[in-house]
């Protein structure tokens, strides 16, 4: 499963929806998902790939961490893991 698959599946779970709901350009908005949901989710993706987002969940769009989309939080991801290594 790569990050992408991943990705979908937390968020799915998060929001309570089937994976095959959610597309690489939904957003939490789209998905139904609150403030507090968006939080949730976040520390679950911080779980599952053992990285740290850096984002001020109080002020998410004004933020370093793009959370635009699934697509944009997947290559966040990505860059995270890459300095990891």
């Amino acid at each position: 499963m790569n990050i992408e698959e991943r990705l979908i599946q937390i968020i799915a779970e998060q929001a309570m929806l089937d994976p095959s709901d959610i597309s690489l350009d939904s957003t939490f908005e789209d998905l139904g998902i609150d403030s507090i949901g968006l939080t949730e989710s976040i520390f679950e993706i911080e779980e599952e790939f053992d990285v740290s987002i850096p984002i001020n969940l109080n002020q998410p769009d004004n933020s370093q961490f793009d959370i635009s989309n699934i697509s944009t939080i997947a290559a966040g991801i990505e860059k995270l893991l890459a300095k990891k290594v």
